[in-house]
């Protein structure tokens, strides 16, 4: 059975979705970029498309992904090939100042080392822990299978962790 999106409590949908969206911005375009804007464009193209959503061929926060995702990538094309990434996302300040300290220190080695990685890479860092996006929806959203987005994630976790530790 088909169901269009204008079934939904958009309100809902919009608090609920918000900050995995939003959170995928920051975790592919880093601090650099208005994810706002990109997060707002998001949810505008959604509105817009509801009545194409088809529930027997996603669930709404895969096809949502998917928007980011086209949103993200008419993004990308539109800005210059290399884009910068001095910083990661802004987590909750730690209680104590010198874990502040060393949280701001280790967010900006992560970005340094993020810029390592290829533009995939990155994208499927964003869907996984910026949206919290499972694999399985990954695979959906990039055409990939499950276990490539698998191996792809891990390799780039492990070459992270590597240059880490170095």
């Amino acid at each position: 059975m088909q169901r269009a999106a204008d079934d939904l409590d958009w309100d809902r949908v919009y608090r609920e979705q918000l900050p995995r969206i939003f959170n995928h911005f920051r975790f592919r375009f880093g601090p650099g970029v208005d994810v706002e804007d990109l997060t707002s464009r998001t949810f505008e193209k959604a509105w817009r498309a509801r009545r194409r959503y088809r529930q027997d061929l996603a669930g709404f926060s895969t096809w949502l992904l998917s928007i980011a995702r086209n949103v993200g990538t008419d993004h990308r094309r539109a800005e210059p090939k290399y884009v910068a990434l001095d910083a990661v996302v802004e987590l909750p300040e730690p209680s104590e100042p010198h874990e502040e300290v060393s949280r701001i220190s280790d967010l900006a080695r992560l970005a340094k080392l993020t810029v390592l990685l290829s533009d995939r890479e990155r994208e499927l860092i964003a869907l996984k822990y910026g949206a919290a996006a499972g694999n399985q929806t990954i695979a959906r959203i990039t055409g990939l299978s499950e276990s490539n987005v698998a191996v792809i994630l891990h390799r780039a976790v492990q070459a992270l962790r590597a240059h880490w530790h170095r």
